[in-house]
């Protein structure tokens, strides 16, 4: 099985699905992260081309960690939106990658370049069957399954949780992969929430002061989704489980039935 998540920027599938990524590499399943963008307005000081490489840098560094593959497509930050051209390159990185589930952001999400990737995604859903679309890249005889990240946002309609996936035993490694991200996780993130003066000096200290920064996102989430780990892993388990990530079934693409779908993602 083969799975590509479309970020719009560097560490947005990371941070949703990091610990889903790492739980399929782990399981030999061939994970690929795109950034649609390559990041290169997400900085207080710094930004262009300068801040795409140290993105980049972070990016690879990170998905070693995790045991996936990444790529971005280098369009410009704060600038995707659902054009031909975005479109023809998500197509295109789809087929490449031969993927067998596609995951991108719901199109109602905070930022435009997430709603706009999740449209692109949904306008690709059909168009990488089409022989005539894109005929440098050969088709995929088979319709992938596309998915969206979790959000929180409730118009016009709330995410649904159709598969919940219990990543407490890999926390280490997701928060791993974020460390490796120092622009975003040590620099603008927290300059954005006005906490960059919490931010130690020291590695092991970031690392650490991480886990305390992101965690209660971490854990609403698994929170707001722990009817969905009972059903999937029964109560007595869902109720252990301390860290859990959630998708979505789109519904452009081939549609599994419950049991397949929950077959093909990570335990």
């Amino acid at each position: 099985m083969r799975v590509i998540m479309l970020g719009a920027h560097p560490d947005d599938s990371e941070y949703y699905a990091g610990g889903t990524a790492a739980k399929w590499a782990a399981d030999g399943v061939d994970v690929q992260i795109v950034a649609i963008s390559g990041g290169d307005a997400g900085h207080q000081s710094e930004g262009g081309g300068a801040l795409a490489r140290r993105r980049a840098v972070e990016s690879r560094r990170s998905a070693k960690v995790l045991g996936v593959s990444w790529r971005t497509l280098d369009f410009h930050d704060g600038g995707v939106i659902p054009s031909l051209e975005v479109r023809e390159a998500v197509i295109r990185a789809i087929r490449d990658w031969r993927a067998d589930i596609v995951i991108s952001h719901r199109p109602n999400d905070y930022h435009p370049d997430h709603r706009y990737a999740g449209m692109v995604m949904q306008d690709a859903a059909y168009l990488v069957a089409v022989p005539n679309i894109c005929p440098d890249t050969p088709r995929l005889e088979n319709n992938p399954v596309f998915m969206y990240f979790l959000d929180e946002f409730q118009r016009p309609y709330p995410f649904r949780a159709d598969v919940a996936v219990d990543v407490t035993d890999v926390m280490a490694v997701k928060y791993n992969a974020l460390h490796q991200m120092d622009s975003q996780m040590y620099e603008w993130l927290p300059w954005m929430d006005g906490r960059l003066e919490e931010v130690p000096s020291g590695d092991a200290d970031r690392r650490q002061w991480l886990e305390t920064y992101m965690e209660p996102d971490f854990l609403r989430w698994t929170d707001n989704h722990r009817d969905a780990l009972a059903g999937r892993y029964g109560d007595p388990h869902a109720a252990r489980v301390r860290f859990g990530e959630s998708f979505e079934l789109c519904e452009y693409g081939r549609r599994p039935t419950r049991d397949q779908l929950w077959e093909m993602f990570p335990r």
